[in-house]
């Protein structure tokens, strides 16, 4: 299925780190573009964030820097929160496929059938062939051997060495749900219960017959309130997007309740709510996400992390005094993220052919202080910056198709993101199974059998 390789003059060699959904996609984009490829790979299996272990970390905040550390954040339950036909990458359809009872037909799955479509993936397109994996990346820096200039040195550590490599490029794939961020909560150094961020989540039964609060409303706060909800006490939600005289039980749980932020926490045990309510709690859930975090890039400052914006970087991706050679893949939120992977990937691979051509870097920079200004000038925290709500994704998406002269977002599946995510605050318990968007998947099961019908052996992945 990959287009015949480019002008193999302009071919470089491309470290890829991590083999997650971005790290693949990658991999496959750089290598249909006619680059050599080498994906460094921690664990010992594909799919990142999506492959799942009941395994978590001894600190249950994961706050001590010296803790061994678990890559996947998935809780047991967890089913996604976009349809599959949105999701998947835009030339390998994550359509429902005939089983032998060992996949999930669902239109949201759970994270098994995420990461088995994964495993479709690289299979189809040999991309572990390229993956050396139980290999981590220690240090990654620009070369400073004149013999190298404008290279990347990587040392990367396995069971069997340390090695150290030169690349001619370096695309950051490591994800960003690994390193969490917390709630600043007064008087919590006090409080006697106990605290644990929802990246050590995975199953409800420790918090049986317990009074759990968690701090968070997005998507792993709503589904792990109310896994938990089945077996604690009661569950308290703060939330920061409800008005402070917020007191109400959530529909069809008699011991669920949505508050505002928590005003502070007591020795005693207790903790106060902006709505003046109180709460004698055993435990606090962060479900308040995670930071951005590199601990093996080495820039010299020409990338920082400075309040959970990674930058400067050119539309996401470069940073304009170290592009070409260094790219991000996957930094953006709340977006349908196997398609904007894969476009951003077709960007970069393209640029470091040179088939595509990046703006002078006074121009990227420019552009990137513009945007930042923007920003500001909304009153838009710098931890936003990777946050693309409304139509901003698909606008991003359709520019970074345009860059590299490939078809545009399809509309059907811009629509059933919106329609999606609209369910997912009008009916959060009910909208994974019950929906009202027929019409679109009619039409992407359409567009699926027209690009499959120039390959007969695919057509058996979709349904009969």
């Amino acid at each position: 299925m990959a287009p015949s390789n480019r002008d193999r003059t302009n071919s470089r060699h491309v470290a890829v780190i991590g083999a997650g959904a971005a790290g693949l996609v990658a991999a496959r984009e750089l290598r249909r573009e006619g680059h050599s490829v080498v994906v460094l790979e921690r664990g010992s299996q594909i799919g990142g964030v999506w492959a799942y272990t009941p395994q978590v970390e001894p600190d249950p905040l994961s706050l001590d820097p010296t803790r061994p550390v678990v890559h996947s954040s998935l809780y047991k339950s967890l089913r996604t929160n976009i349809p599959r036909e949105c999701m998947g990458f835009t030339d390998f359809p994550f359509a429902t496929r005939p089983h032998d009872g060992s996949r999930d037909p669902r239109r949201h799955p759970g994270h098994s059938e995420v990461l088995a479509y994964l495993r479709d993936f690289a299979k189809e397109f040999d991309i572990e062939e390229m993956i050396r994996f139980e290999t981590e990346v220690v240090r990654a820096e620009p070369a400073a051997d004149e013999e190298n200039s404008g290279k990347w040195r990587v040392e990367s550590r396995s069971s069997a060495a340390v090695a150290e490599e030169i690349y001619d490029a370096v695309v950051v794939c490591n994800g960003h749900y690994t390193e969490p961020r917390h709630a600043l909560v007064a008087g919590i150094d006090s409080w006697p219960g106990k605290q644990i961020h929802s990246h050590n989540y995975r199953v409800p039964d420790p918090f049986k017959n317990q009074v759990v609060i968690v701090i968070g409303s997005s998507a792993s706060g709503v589904d792990i309130c109310r896994d938990i909800a089945k077996v604690a006490k009661e569950v308290h939600v703060s939330s920061r997007s409800t008005s402070l005289e917020t007191y109400e039980k959530l529909p069809s749980y008699e011991n669920l309740w949505l508050h505002p932020t928590i005003e502070t926490a007591h020795a005693d045990g207790s903790v106060v709510f902006q709505n003046g309510k109180t709460v004698y709690a055993d435990t606090i859930m962060h479900c308040t996400g995670y930071k951005y975090y590199f601990p093996f890039l080495d820039t010299k400052g020409e990338v920082t992390v400075d309040d959970n914006r990674v930058g400067p970087l050119y539309k996401h991706v470069f940073p304009p005094a170290l592009a070409p050679g260094l790219s991000f893949i996957g930094l953006p939120w709340q977006i349908t993220p196997f398609p904007m992977f894969e476009l951003q990937s077709k960007w970069v691979a393209a640029v470091l052919s040179g088939r595509v051509s990046l703006p002078s870097q006074d121009e990227m920079m420019e552009d990137t202080k513009d945007f930042y200004d923007k920003l500001a000038a909304s009153g838009i925290p710098k931890r936003y910056t990777h946050l693309m709500p409304d139509d901003s994704q698909f606008e991003y998406d359709n520019w970074l198709a345009d860059q590299c002269d490939y078809p545009r977002i399809e509309k059907w599946r811009e629509e059933m993101f919106y329609i999606g995510f609209k369910r997912i605050y009008a009916q959060s318990a009910t909208y994974r199974d019950n929906w009202d968007d027929d019409h679109l998947i009619v039409e992407a099961y359409d567009d699926f059998v027209k690009f499959m019908s120039s390959y007969p052996e695919l057509l058996p992945m979709l349904k009969t």
